[in-house]
């Protein structure tokens, strides 16, 4: 499904972000991972890209070091001189031409359309002497029932703190201030608490609670009508909602409103506006690649941020036709339990 999104927007520049590379299991599946990169990078679809840079921990049995954190950069023939930056030497290892691209270390996809022309050294000196492109896999929830505890939830409160850490070392006055996009699996999830007192307002609540114990077990939520269907289910990893189709119909629009992990970061990140269904959890059954698993309240997990400057170099069409395209990958094809998302943009030209 990438590589066709990869074939329509013909892209001149792309940073592929994965998280748990290997999978679930990547002590037995790392083996894999050569070959998938390989086949990534010998699909048809890639073969004017004549650069790839692929960064991937292999020393999987480290634990305590290892990050299943992967990332594949892809440059284009047409583009003749971009370069990495070093953090050792604090510079490009060949200096900076045209654009330097800083790295630091499911999947995220950033496609960027650089036209090549006499003005765009000059451009990319004026608005873009270079990006920092951020690979970020945050903290999960571990239970439904303790997300549902409180507004905001530990997690989220948890994952607040490791955001701000992360946004602070890209910002650190050691290395020059870039324009930054910081994009992988952040495990946003809605404000649980907030969103289930809403879906249960017409609903009869019983908490269960285990036996000998003061934990709760389950909470259900029964319709008083309709022959008291149960309309809630949540347990540990378990949330069953009667209507799904409320976070598929228009994309799930109705919901963004619980949508709150980002609001505290709005004085130095943004993003596009969210057009897509929430990207996790999906099904992993092929059959059903629209349907979402009743494991985890759907949300927007997988998301593309970037610095107000950032989003300064994007161009930004007068016509009416935008050229910047947010979206997730394979809407009806199983791409696993999240469903990868993309940003497609071009970089400012001094001619626009």
């Amino acid at each position: 499904a990438w590589l066709e999104t990869v074939r329509i927007h013909k892209p001149r520049f792309v940073a592929l972000h994965f998280q748990e590379v290997g999978g679930k299991d990547y002590m037995d599946n790392m083996g894999h991972a050569e070959n998938f990169f390989w086949n990534i990078e010998s699909s048809e679809e890639m073969r004017d890209f004549d650069r790839v840079c692929v960064y991937v921990d292999n020393h999987f049995k480290n634990v305590d070091s290892f990050t299943a954190l992967g990332s594949m950069y892809f440059i284009h023939k047409s583009l003749k001189n971009i370069y990495q930056y070093d953090f050792n030497d604090k510079w490009g290892r060949h200096g900076c031409y045209f654009l330097v691209v800083r790295v630091d270390c499911v999947g995220c996809l950033l496609i960027v359309h650089c036209n090549i022309c006499p003005s765009l050294r000059a451009c990319l000196c004026d608005f873009c002497r270079g990006l920092d492109l951020i690979n970020v896999h945050l903290f999960h929830d571990a239970s439904n029932l303790i997300a549902c505890n409180a507004s905001p939830s530990i997690y989220s409160a948890n994952r607040q703190k490791a955001l701000r850490y992360v946004i602070n070392r890209i910002t650190d006055s050691s290395y020059t201030p870039l324009p930054f996009f910081l994009f992988g699996d952040f495990n946003f999830r809605l404000d649980t608490l907030s969103l289930v007192q809403n879906l249960s307002t017409s609903a009869e609540v019983q908490t269960v609670m285990k036996d000998c114990s003061n934990d709760v077990e389950k909470i259900i939520c029964e319709e008083k009508d309709n022959e008291h269907k149960v309309l809630l289910h949540i347990e540990t990893k378990m949330f069953a909602y009667l209507h799904q189709a409320v976070f598929r119909e228009d994309n799930g629009r109705a919901l963004l409103k619980y949508d709150k992990e980002i609001t505290a970061f709005h004085d130095v990140i943004t993003e596009e506006e969210i057009l897509f269904p929430p990207s996790y959890p999906y099904s992993e059954d092929y059959t059903k690649p629209t349907q979402y698993m009743n494991t985890r309240c759907p949300s927007w997990c997988d998301r593309i941020l970037m610095s107000h400057t950032a989003k300064d170099v994007i161009h930004r069409s007068n016509d009416g036709e935008s050229r910047v395209v947010y979206n997730a990958l394979g809407p009806n094809v199983c791409m696993g339990d999240h469903k990868p998302v993309f940003l497609s943009f071009a970089l400012k030209t001094n001619g626009h």
